[in-house]
């Protein structure tokens, strides 16, 4: 690339003149739509399996989602790292540094995602008991974990890949390949699940039929890339350049590990404090998984107004234009507590509507529905704050502060809630977990993002 054409890559690079709102509603608005498609991988197998086979189905699909949790954060590992380090660079006028990471990042997301589809296939059974599942609900987690354990290596690389061509200017792009992949799923679910009769496995089919149709969208990325032009030698691991990515990418990829983590004990929690109740063991993990894949829709909406904002940070801190890097981050943050808001009005108001979109087989099922979609998102509007702000401080380089936040989070203020509540009121004392750990991680937010923003003035 000559000098010339690295000159006119920086002059006509929107972000850092073009209005932080114009900006944040070219790159926020697909990239929420790209999140909420993402997230209805999972939730359309939910609603196909509750009506096509029953709650014990979903059951099965709450039990292997932490699988595909985990493949989401080994892509962010690298996919987010790449695009907080991409657009670092191109605010530094570095667009050679810029097309190395993306091979770098490629590579290592296609080598980590193999190696985790086949551990996963390998270890399946243990896997499925050590994420709650009961007798009942074990063999259709089996049927349907084999097959989602082998599209675990399309997760990693197009949710990698997502974060990356968003970083690149094309956030339409994105969007279009998930919404390609959704599409796929969902005809795929119907045909397999009904007329087939194929049940979960069905299911789990039609979603790797739909990540792999997002993959190859993805793949034809590779010669439209805006910002940098990337040739064969780029597709080498740049050692020097994957502990950077790594670093910035770590609390992206920590996020979901301890989601995993949280899952896990949750599940564990739900079917044995369920047993001792009227509710019985397969119903809490049910309705629990219900309840988090309703909550992804919301998550996912302000994951994608966070991913919107990564670029325009990452770009103006790297340029050193701060005062659109502090003006970025408060509006992304204020929008995303406004969608919290209208979020908590739905859950409060229509939770027995929301739920039987996914079947409602008994009486009991959807008491302790409305009860966890009550209670765990009572304070849901403070992830607007708690999902925005660990992606701002990876978008300024300081993945140790988005780090702290997540595991704080995770570990710390949503597992002994969860342990010690329980012990008082049974059951539903898991469900409080939920908003302690919000209003609790929402306090440290703020404290870190007001320690940020004094260093910024400095």
């Amino acid at each position: 690339m000559t000098d010339n054409e690295v000159s006119n890559i920086q002059t006509d690079n929107p972000l850092g003149a073009e209005p932080i709102g114009r900006l944040l509603r070219r790159f926020a608005v697909p990239s929420c739509i790209s999140m909420i498609v993402n997230a209805l991988y999972n939730i359309v197998d939910q609603i196909f399996i509750g009506r096509g086979v029953g709650y014990l189905g979903n059951g099965a699909t709450s039990v292997i989602l932490p699988l595909t949790v985990l493949a989401l954060g080994v892509s962010f590992l690298f996919g987010d790292g790449c695009a907080a380090f991409y657009s670092m660079k191109l605010g530094q006028k570095k667009p050679e540094q810029a097309a190395k990471s993306v091979g770098t990042a490629v590579l290592c997301a296609v080598i980590a995602g193999i190696a985790l589809g086949v551990v996963c296939s390998i270890f399946l059974s243990p896997l499925c008991r050590l994420t709650g599942a009961t007798e009942a609900i074990y063999p259709y987690a089996m049927d349907y974990g084999r097959v989602i354990a082998a599209g675990l290596p399309l997760v990693v690389f197009f949710a990698g890949m997502s974060s990356i061509i968003r970083a690149d200017g094309s956030p339409g792009y994105s969007m279009a390949g998930l919404l390609t992949g959704c599409v796929t799923n969902i005809v795929m679910d119907y045909i397999l699940v009904f007329p087939l009769d194929m049940g979960v496995r069905g299911a789990a089919i039609a979603t790797v039929l739909g990540q792999a149709a997002n993959t190859v969208l993805y793949l034809f990325y590779f010669r439209r890339f805006r910002q940098v032009r990337l040739t064969r030698k780029n597709f080498r691991i740049h050692v020097p350049y994957i502990r950077r990515i790594c670093q910035l990418g770590i609390s992206s990829c920590i996020i979901q590990l301890s989601i995993v983590v949280i899952m896990i004990v949750t599940n564990k929690l739900l079917v044995f404090y369920g047993a001792k109740s009227k509710y019985g063991a397969d119903i809490p993990l049910t309705a629990m998984g219900v309840t988090m894949k309703i909550n992804n829709i919301l998550i996912a909406i302000m994951n994608g107004i966070a991913a919107g904002a990564l670029p325009i940070i990452g770009f103006n801190y790297g340029a050193r234009n701060l005062n659109r890097v502090k003006k970025t981050i408060k509006m992304s943050v204020g929008i995303a507590m406004l969608c919290g808001v209208v979020a908590t009005f739905f859950f409060q108001m229509f939770p027995e509507q929301i739920i039987s979109i996914f079947g409602s087989e008994s009486d009991l099922y959807v008491e302790f529905s409305i009860l966890c979609l009550r209670v765990f998102l009572l304070l849901c509007v403070l992830d607007g704050m708690n999902n925005v702000i660990p992606t701002c401080f990876q978008a300024v380089g300081r993945p140790g502060y988005s780090a702290l936040a997540s595991c704080l989070r995770q570990l710390i203020l949503n597992i002994p809630p969860a342990i010690i509540a329980p012990l008082f009121v049974g059951v539903t004392g898991i469900l409080w977990n939920g908003p302690i750990a919000c209003a609790s991680t929402f306090i440290i937010d703020l404290i870190l993002i007001r320690k940020i923003f004094r260093e910024m003035e400095l």
